[in-house]
């Protein structure tokens, strides 16, 4: 898979740019994960089978949907059924990615693993496949490493770290897709998608299970973004 920083075809002031950005998106997004850590391990898991989730799933929403069933005294097997609903939306941002980073083979299959809402978000939006990519790798690395060692800290540490809601943890990454979303709002298509995707997810918060409000939003906005056409065709495909 390409090096987000030796990424050819790409202005520097640019890829620095996206490279800052995506940093930041990752460390507000990956600290979460000492969260999930502590709420995994309240839950009953232990501190590798903590670890394994996120190494091997990857998807927090998935995750906290998972230990969150089980800590509430579910059947795992229903916790993983939730989760699954929930990392649907996943797919459907990889049917947006696959003709956009245009990977193929083994790239392909590793970058599947990275596909998430925050490398999504830091990919869709460029206007080339190599702004796309760098995006896309800055980020879903970063999240990932980030991730995955703020789940060892969150488990190790376990009920000594307290409520992970009163660090803020949980409002540094809405406030960081705030800031994500704002700046790209910069067309009718773009504030409208916004607008509908945020009032049906709104709607269905107290009508449906968890999982349900997130993927319906995520169907809306890809389904407006794949209607409006044209997928950038700049830089290398490898």
């Amino acid at each position: 898979m390409t090096d987000p920083a030796r990424e050819p075809g790409l202005d520097p002031a640019l890829r620095r740019e996206i490279v800052r950005d995506s940093v930041a998106v990752a460390v507000a997004t990956g600290a979460y994960g000492i969260s999930f850590g502590a709420i995994a391990t309240g839950a009953g898991l232990d501190v590798w089978q903590a670890c394994a989730l996120s190494l091997l799933v990857f998807t927090g929403a998935s995750q906290f949907a998972l230990v969150g069933v089980i800590a509430a005294g579910g059947a795992p097997l229903v916790g993983a059924f939730s989760g699954l609903l929930l990392g649907v939306r996943n797919s459907l941002y990889g049917l947006r990615l696959a003709p956009l980073l245009s990977w193929t083979g083994v790239r392909r299959a590793a970058a599947a693993h990275l596909i998430i809402d925050e490398s999504s978000a830091m990919s869709v939006t460029r206007d080339s496949t190599a702004a796309a990519r760098v995006g896309f790798l800055a980020t879903g690395l970063g999240v990932f490493a980030l991730w995955n060692l703020a789940t060892l800290a969150g488990a190790l540490a376990g009920d000594t770290l307290g409520d992970p809601r009163d660090l803020g943890l949980d409002a540094a990454v809405g406030g960081a897709f705030l800031a994500l979303l704002w700046p790209r709002l910069d067309s009718r298509l773009h504030r409208v998608t916004a607008v509908l995707a945020a009032a049906l997810a709104l709607v269905l918060i107290p009508l449906t299970p968890a999982g349900i409000p997130v993927l319906a939003a995520a169907v809306v906005a890809l389904g407006l973004g794949l209607r409006a056409g044209g997928v950038p065709q700049e830089g290398p495909h490898a």
